[in-house]
């Protein structure tokens, strides 16, 4: 069976919210290998959900839960609900020191491409200049410390309609 696609998360797979793992999904009850690690907000704690109950928004429905905090994705007043309530209830989340905020561009929610160091950002620097401003931190000081994996981390957004780069930077 294919797995399914993320259209806010393309990259799911690869930044480690999942791993391998047999067992039976909470949600739809079917023998799996792939298991979410990732934030879930909801009252009850599911021990085991397949990408596949992510996707289709069983396991939010189920659990009454969010993958991503509804109230966290930027600029949530000026896009459509639907397009929140896919990052929020039908999009996997990504490992953060704080509470995970999740970029937007042209009044739509961005794409997260994946975790983001000084080199990454280096080549598109005049592109996010203004998420670094906002950050508080010199642009210097990114550079040389911003990391995929340390205390200051750097997750790196694409808006759908542009393609526009943007940067969100946190600390532990």
């Amino acid at each position: 069976m294919e797995l399914p696609i993320f259209k806010y998360s393309p990259n799911a797979y690869r930044i480690n919210v999942f791993e391998n793992e047999e067992g039976i999904c909470d949600c739809c009850n079917e023998n799996r290998s792939l298991r979410y690690t990732g934030s879930f907000y909801s009252e009850e704690e599911p021990d085991y959900i397949c990408p596949w109950c992510i996707e289709n928004g069983k396991a939010a429905e189920i659990f009454e839960g969010e993958f991503n905090d509804y109230e966290g994705i930027e600029n949530a007043e000026l896009i459509d609900k639907e397009l929140l309530l896919e990052v929020s209830e039908r999009t996997p989340s990504y490992v953060s020191w704080q509470q995970e905020v999740w970029l937007t561009h042209c009044n739509e929610p961005c794409k997260l491409i994946g975790y983001a160091d000084g080199k990454v950002i280096k080549p598109i620097l005049e592109v996010i200049e203004d998420d670094i401003e906002v950050s508080g931190y010199d642009k210097e000081f990114i550079i040389e410390n911003l990391s995929v994996d340390g205390s200051l981390v750097g997750y790196l957004f694409q808006c759908q309609k542009c393609n526009k780069h943007r940067l969100h930077i946190d600390c532990d």
